[in-house]
């Protein structure tokens, strides 16, 4: 572990190991089994605890709180793990839990994400790629989270919660049921408005892609079909774009919650 990118009143545990090029600012505190990337720079006041694992060029900014044990109160000071990868911008305050041996043992957070001022990722949550979380959006415990999901700021979900794919969460919005890809929710409690066309749009789906999700959205939400029968409407629709079709229908199957209606 090369120092030179280390300040003098970091405090770094013998456990830890840093790749190339990380910095650590002032007063951070890293301890217990981790391991950071290349190029990931740690701002000051920062604590990070282990076991946690980091990727490469992740920017964490000052006061977070990373890899902590989780406030669940059946946590027992097991050894559960974080997991992050890589790319992703952690901005003050954020919090990030290990998970728990009564969930999967780990929470894990994907590639190229955003988290805002006081983001909390609970214990055994999974994040994927290309996620924006707002100021103060909040994930409870063993929540799943696809790609492409944004979460407006103050937004928060139930433990167990779902969302799907390009799905787009608005600012204040309380989930306590499952929301499917490409849908918009807002609301206490979060109701669907509508496809997310503009985040559609910007990443390359097309006309015909869009207008394809629509069908879908309209199948489920406003063909005063039961969640069955649209599913079935659904699955027809499959076959003109398997691949934007298909996680609606696997969302909906995996749904233990319940899908926002």
């Amino acid at each position: 572990m090369s120092d030179q990118n280390i300040h003098p009143s970091a405090i770094i545990g013998p456990q830890v190991r840093l790749g190339e090029g990380v910095v650590v600012r002032e007063h951070v505190i890293i301890e217990g089994e981790v391991s950071i990337g290349d190029g990931t720079v740690i701002e000051p006041f920062v604590i990070i605890r282990g076991p946690t694992d980091i990727g490469r060029r992740n920017h964490i900014y000052q006061f977070c709180s990373i890899g902590e044990g989780c406030q669940d109160l059946k946590y027992k000071g097991e050894p559960t793990r974080l997991r992050i990868g890589d790319d992703n911008t952690i901005r003050e305050h954020c919090t990030m839990h290990r998970g728990t041996v009564q969930g999967n043992s780990v929470t894990v957070v994907g590639n190229h994400n955003l988290f805002m001022v006081n983001t909390h990722v609970a214990h055994d949550c999974t994040v994927g790629d290309n996620c924006i979380f707002a100021n103060n959006a909040t994930l409870a415990g063993h929540v799943t989270i696809d790609d492409w999901v944004i979460f407006g700021g103050l937004a928060a979900i139930h433990q167990f919660g779902r969302v799907g794919c390009h799905a787009f969460i608005a600012g204040m919005a309380a989930l306590n049921m499952d929301v499917p890809p490409y849908v918009m929710a807002a609301g206490h409690y979060a109701k669907p408005y509508g496809i997310n066309k503009v985040g559609l749009s910007r990443r390359g789906f097309t006309e015909a892609q869009v207008a394809l999700v629509r069908k879908a959205y309209m199948e489920l939400y406003h063909s005063k079909k039961t969640l069955e029968e649209a599913l079935e409407s659904i699955e027809v629709l499959a076959a003109e774009d398997e691949a934007v079709i298909s996680p609606i229908i696997t969302f909906i199957k995996e749904s233990e919650r319940g899908i926002i209606r």
